[in-house]
């Protein structure tokens, strides 16, 4: 359905309030109810049932808020939802499962209610909806397939309906950035903490807290390794990636001239 057709539907602008659109479902709810559609001879029953839920399907969008922000923004909705409409190939129909970084570090059971379309007799469609669970293993990436046979779309009477396939997405995280089955951190150090040491404290995806000792000095490019302390390794039980940290080391944007001396006369006296 293309932009502001709901709107049409209703007969409102796109600025009504709620109220106003409550009126206006009201209004034509009533005129197009198949029981109560008596004073309209020339419009059969059917007609009247594909109008009355065009109305119901316009006001349930409109009077939601967030399906209506959707819907305003995009020209449709549902959006990238759960509704199965968009085929990939033959028998096929793929969504993408966004997924955070922690659930993909410590697994996760999750409930979906989809939508789909699939005939009923004598050339008529129905819309059947279900909930599918899906049981995130620990260690999956990106691209990662989960198949449900048979639970997309029905596109013809005779035929089975489609395959849907739920592909894994990765929703990006504030802190570690996945490289495989590696987690990548970038710490902030003072330069003296560069040269001198530091006790990094990280906390883990499943809400440990690490206390990593930086003893060598922070050279660029310097990366520290903590070993198994990455993603899960979804098909080798038990095993993980390396944690790899990286250093932004910070300057001081001013130093005194005794400073200087100092800084000077103590690492003129360092090897290599």
């Amino acid at each position: 359905m293309g932009a502001g057709d709901y709107y049409k539907i209703l007969k409102v602008n796109r600025n009504a309030s709620d109220e106003e659109l409550k009126r206006a479902y009201k209004r034509l709810a009533m005129k197009w109810h198949p029981d109560k559609n008596h004073q309209h001879h020339l419009v059969t029953k059917e007609e009247a049932e594909a109008k009355f839920k065009q109305v119901s399907e316009a006001y349930d969008v409109l009077s939601d808020p967030k399906k209506r922000q959707i819907y305003d923004f995009y020209g449709q909705y549902p959006l990238n939802s759960m509704k199965v409409k968009e085929e990939k190939g033959d028998g096929v129909v793929e969504r993408k499962l966004v997924c955070t970084l922690e659930e993909l570090y410590k697994g996760y059971k999750k409930k979906l209610k989809i939508s789909r379309t699939v005939h009923h007799g004598f050339g008529k469609l129905k819309t059947e909806e279900e909930v599918l669970k899906i049981d995130i293993k620990p260690g999956w990436k990106k691209g990662t397939k989960i198949t449900f046979p048979g639970k997309g779309n029905q596109e013809a009477q005779a035929s089975a309906p489609d395959d849907l396939i739920f592909v894994v997405d990765e929703k990006p995280h504030a802190l570690f950035k996945r490289d495989g089955n590696d987690l990548v951190v970038t710490q902030k150090i003072l330069l003296v903490e560069a040269l001198v040491g530091k006790t990094l404290n990280l906390t883990t995806l499943d809400g440990r807290e690490l206390r990593i000792q930086v003893t060598d000095v922070v050279k660029p490019k310097f990366v520290l390794v903590v070993p198994n302390e990455g993603m899960p390794i979804s098909k080798e039980l038990g095993k993980k990636g390396n944690l790899r940290i990286k250093f932004d080391v910070m300057f001081p944007s001013w130093l005194t001239t005794q400073q200087k001396y100092e800084l000077k006369r103590i690492l003129s006296n360092t090897d290599d």
